[in-house]
Protein backbone atom coordinates (compact mmCIF):
# COMPACT_ATOMS: atom_id res chain seq x y z
CA UNK A 1 0.00 0.00 0.00
CA UNK A 2 1.31 3.19 -0.77
CA UNK A 3 1.57 6.54 0.18
CA UNK A 4 -1.81 7.14 -1.70
CA UNK A 5 -3.63 4.48 -0.86
CA UNK A 6 -3.19 6.12 3.01
CA UNK A 7 -4.27 9.26 2.43
CA UNK A 8 -7.43 8.43 0.53
CA UNK A 9 -8.10 6.34 3.83
CA UNK A 10 -7.87 2.84 0.93
CA UNK A 11 -7.94 -0.11 3.02
CA UNK A 12 -7.02 -2.33 0.15
CA UNK A 13 -5.83 -2.02 -3.35
CA UNK A 14 -6.30 -5.47 -4.66
CA UNK A 15 -8.40 -6.20 -7.64
CA UNK A 16 -8.46 -2.81 -8.36
CA UNK A 17 -8.35 -1.64 -12.54
CA UNK A 18 -7.20 1.83 -13.55
CA UNK A 19 -10.82 2.90 -14.47
CA UNK A 20 -11.41 1.95 -10.71
CA UNK A 21 -8.49 4.71 -9.51
CA UNK A 22 -10.52 7.41 -12.21
CA UNK A 23 -13.39 6.57 -9.86
CA UNK A 24 -11.42 6.88 -6.65
CA UNK A 25 -9.69 10.00 -7.70
CA UNK A 26 -13.41 10.96 -8.97
CA UNK A 27 -14.61 10.40 -5.42
CA UNK A 28 -11.68 12.35 -3.78
CA UNK A 29 -11.20 15.53 -5.84
CA UNK A 30 -15.61 15.86 -5.25
CA UNK A 31 -14.32 15.67 -1.64
CA UNK A 32 -12.23 18.24 -2.03
CA UNK A 33 -13.56 21.23 -3.64
CA UNK A 34 -17.28 20.24 -2.93
CA UNK A 35 -17.20 18.47 0.86
CA UNK A 36 -19.89 15.79 1.65
CA UNK A 37 -22.51 16.81 -0.74
CA UNK A 38 -20.30 16.23 -3.28
CA UNK A 39 -18.72 13.19 -2.42
CA UNK A 40 -22.35 11.98 -1.79
CA UNK A 41 -23.11 13.15 -4.95
CA UNK A 42 -20.22 11.33 -6.64
CA UNK A 43 -20.80 8.45 -4.57
CA UNK A 44 -24.74 7.89 -6.52
CA UNK A 45 -23.50 8.42 -9.68
CA UNK A 46 -21.02 6.05 -9.23
CA UNK A 47 -23.94 3.67 -8.52
CA UNK A 48 -24.43 3.42 -12.14
CA UNK A 49 -21.99 0.55 -12.61
CA UNK A 50 -22.69 -1.49 -9.92
CA UNK A 51 -19.52 -3.72 -10.42
CA UNK A 52 -17.30 -1.00 -10.01
CA UNK A 53 -19.30 0.72 -7.28
CA UNK A 54 -18.71 -2.64 -5.11
CA UNK A 55 -14.95 -2.51 -6.04
CA UNK A 56 -14.41 1.10 -5.13
CA UNK A 57 -16.63 0.51 -2.12
CA UNK A 58 -14.13 -2.64 -1.24
CA UNK A 59 -10.52 -0.70 -1.39
CA UNK A 60 -12.53 1.92 1.33
CA UNK A 61 -14.74 -0.72 3.67
CA UNK A 62 -12.67 -3.42 3.04
CA UNK A 63 -13.76 -5.68 6.33
CA UNK A 64 -17.36 -4.27 5.82
CA UNK A 65 -18.09 -5.45 2.69
CA UNK A 66 -16.72 -8.91 3.56
CA UNK A 67 -19.20 -8.98 6.63
CA UNK A 68 -22.20 -7.76 4.61
CA UNK A 69 -21.61 -10.16 1.64
CA UNK A 70 -21.32 -12.89 4.47
CA UNK A 71 -24.55 -11.83 5.89
CA UNK A 72 -26.76 -10.96 3.02
CA UNK A 73 -25.79 -15.28 1.65
CA UNK A 74 -26.47 -16.22 5.33
CA UNK A 75 -29.68 -14.51 5.21
CA UNK A 76 -30.59 -16.35 1.71
CA UNK A 77 -29.23 -19.64 3.22
CA UNK A 78 -26.21 -19.61 0.54
CA UNK A 79 -22.46 -21.54 2.43
CA UNK A 80 -19.11 -20.45 0.81
CA UNK A 81 -19.65 -24.32 -0.45
CA UNK A 82 -22.49 -23.13 -2.81
CA UNK A 83 -20.80 -20.16 -3.52
CA UNK A 84 -17.32 -21.85 -4.32
CA UNK A 85 -19.88 -24.51 -6.71
CA UNK A 86 -21.59 -21.40 -8.52
CA UNK A 87 -18.43 -20.20 -9.34
CA UNK A 88 -17.24 -23.64 -10.70
CA UNK A 89 -20.72 -23.65 -12.36
CA UNK A 90 -19.84 -20.59 -13.96
CA UNK A 91 -16.26 -21.23 -14.95
CA UNK A 92 -17.31 -24.30 -16.87
CA UNK A 93 -19.90 -22.76 -18.40
CA UNK A 94 -17.91 -20.28 -19.88
CA UNK A 95 -15.27 -22.59 -21.54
Amino acid sequence: MGDRDEELGIGDTSGLSDADWVEINKLRDAYRTGGQKALKDAWRELTDDPIRTVRVYGAFFPDKLRNTIKDVMAAEGMTVEDLKEMIEKAKSAAY
